[in-house]
């Protein structure tokens, strides 16, 4: 924003405070294919360059879904709800409406580089991740359960200063912008099938899949996006713009 560089790649939620609307990719059931093609992403770009003077260039690696991990076998009440009786759960900022709001835990706020003692001394037993690189991370040493339903999605992009944008050439804003978008679609096409592969490799290794059933699915799901939403519209409504485009922003990014 304030020029210090003139292009990131990053999380959105790292600037939440300034633009809210990043939920819409956070709580999305799509991806950028889809966003981009019925203008969810000129929106969000019109949005970065009003509230922050950026350039939204693309959103990245995107319909990366995120599950919740376990070290004990999770529980379930007696309607086949997750109970989160003895869990100690470890979160930040992404998962903070869902993980409170709904399922009613106090987390525990720890950066990803903490996470793997955190499961070593049982200072966490559960955590939610992406379904690519808990290998990586060797946090599969610890974790043996995973949850489904999935929920949530990557919100990585590329950011550019609108100052620095607007006094690139014409010719060199369409470059970039192209391979963007191409980019946009080989990522989540890429990650789509690596999500697959990971997550049959986990199994392979003795992780065990725990799947919430009918209406307890169902609304586990719904809560992720639910929660999420009114995070969303709690923080648009604190800005001078209130909540435009705040519908809008649900439909382009959610097929529902």
């Amino acid at each position: 924003r304030n020029g210090v560089v003139d292009m990131a790649y990053t999380a959105a939620s790292f600037y939440a405070g300034t633009v809210p609307e990043r939920d819409a990719m956070v709580a999305s059931n799509t991806n950028a294919i889809y966003a981009r093609e019925n203008g969810g992403l000129d929106l969000l770009n019109e949005i970065h360059q009003q509230k922050m003077g950026t350039y939204y260039l693309g959103w990245f690696d995107s319909g990366v879904n995120y599950n919740l991990y376990t070290i004990d076998e999770p529980k379930l009440d007696g309607e086949g709800n997750l109970s989160i009786s003895g869990l100690r759960l470890r979160s930040n900022p992404v998962y903070d409406a869902f993980f409170q709001d709904y399922l009613g835990a106090q987390p525990i706020s720890l950066p990803t580089t903490d996470v793997y003692s955190a499961l070593e001394r049982s200072v966490v037993n559960a955590t939610g991740w992406t379904q690519i690189g808990l290998e990586d991370l060797n946090w599969d040493s610890f974790l043996n359960y995973r949850i489904d339903p999935a929920f949530f999605s990557t919100d990585m992009g590329v950011i550019v200063n609108l100052d620095k944008w607007n006094q690139l050439s014409p010719d060199a804003q369409q470059i970039l912008q192209e391979v963007a978008i191409e980019h946009e679609r080989d990522s989540a096409e890429r990650l789509d099938d690596l999500a697959v592969e990971q997550q049959a490799a986990l199994e392979e290794n003795g992780m065990t899949v725990v799947t919430l059933e009918g209406e307890a699915a169902t609304r586990y799901a719904e809560a992720a996006r639910e929660a999420t939403w009114a995070r969303m519209r709690t923080q648009m409504e604190r800005h001078p713009a209130g909540l435009t485009h705040y519908d809008e922003l649900i439909e382009k990014f959610n097929d529902l």
